[in-house]
Order: C-alpha cells, then sequence, then structure tokens
C-alpha cells in the first residue's frame, strides 16, 4: 500500500480527536490529537500517538501522567486552540478554564470526558511516539449522549507544528 493509498483509506475514518495534556519539569502542554484509541481491556489501556516535533511530546518525555478529554461538537475553538496554536509560542492555558488533576495533569472544565493515564511505556511509531497508559482518574459520565468532535470537523485547522 502507498502513502496516497493509506491517505485514501485514512478519509475514509472519522474518529473521535482528543485533546491531551501533560505537566511536567515545571511547564503545561496540550495538543489536538487525531490517533488514539483503548488498546486493551482486562487490564484497561489507551494509547495516544504524539508527534515527536510537538510541544506536548517533549513536555510528555518528562511526564509520568497524561490526560485525554474528548470535546463536544460545539467546543470547535478549543480544537482549534490545541490544534491551530504551539505551546513553543502560546500559553494555551492562560485562554480556558482548566484545573490540576490528582497528578497535576490539566483538566479541561469544556471537555464533556476526560480520564487520566499513567504512562506504562512508550513505543516507537516513526514521526510519533506512542504512549501506553494505564487509567488512574476518570470523570464522572456524562448526562448526555454526546455529540462528539470529530475528525472531519477539525481536518481543515492549520496545524500549531507540521506532523
Amino acid at each position: 500500500m502507498t502513502e496516497t493509498e493509506l491517505d485514501a483509506f485514512a478519509e475514509l475514518l472519522d474518529g473521535p480527536v482528543y485533546v491531551v495534556t501533560v505537566a511536567a519539569g515545571g511547564e503545561r502542554s496540550g495538543c489536538l490529537v487525531g490517533f488514539a484509541s483503548q488498546c486493551s481491556i482486562r487490564p484497561p489501556r489507551f494509547t495516544v500517538w504524539l508527534s515527536k516535533v510537538n510541544h506536548t511530546y517533549r513536555v510528555a518525555r518528562g511526564a509520568s501522567h497524561l490526560a485525554v478529554h474528548v470535546l463536544d461538537r460545539d467546543r470547535r475553538s478549543v480544537a482549534e486552540l490545541f490544534g491551530g496554536e504551539t505551546g513553543d509560542e502560546v500559553d494555551k492555558f492562560a485562554r480556558i478554564d482548566w484545573r490540576p488533576s490528582a497528578d497535576g495533569s490539566p483538566l479541561l472544565a469544556d471537555a464533556r470526558a476526560w480520564f487520566v493515564g499513567r504512562i506504562e511505556t512508550r513505543i516507537d511509531g516513526g514521526d510519533h511516539e506512542g504512549f501506553l497508559l494505564a487509567p488512574t482518574e476518570v470523570s464522572p459520565p456524562p448526562r448526555t449522549a454526546p455529540a462528539l468532535l470529530r475528525y472531519s470537523d477539525v481536518k481543515r485547522i492549520d496545524p500549531g507544528h507540521p506532523a
């Protein structure tokens, strides 16, 4: 399969996007992520893939935990902030409401749901690195059915960094 063929296949997918946040070494960071998924039921595990050129990746390399958030469709402005700006130049957290989790990871007030995961291991995936997470803290379940923000809702955001 060529890169073009894989891109055409991936274009058919319209999975949710996530905002991943982290705090380590006196820094906070966060980014919009399209590559993430639950990867085990027992024990529960989730993997998030971060671009190696991203500020969030550099902060995450020194972290013990990451927070993973899903957003409702009407929170596109949050996705634009975390996907279209870079933490190298902008303090994204000065522009939104958030609070620290038990381990200090930033939790976004505008998120539909979130979980914090302890980083169990990292996986080299080429231009991205996978962070295998074991959940340690989870938001209360939403009261209504979500209309989650998906790839098709954000694919036109100009990224703060190239992939």
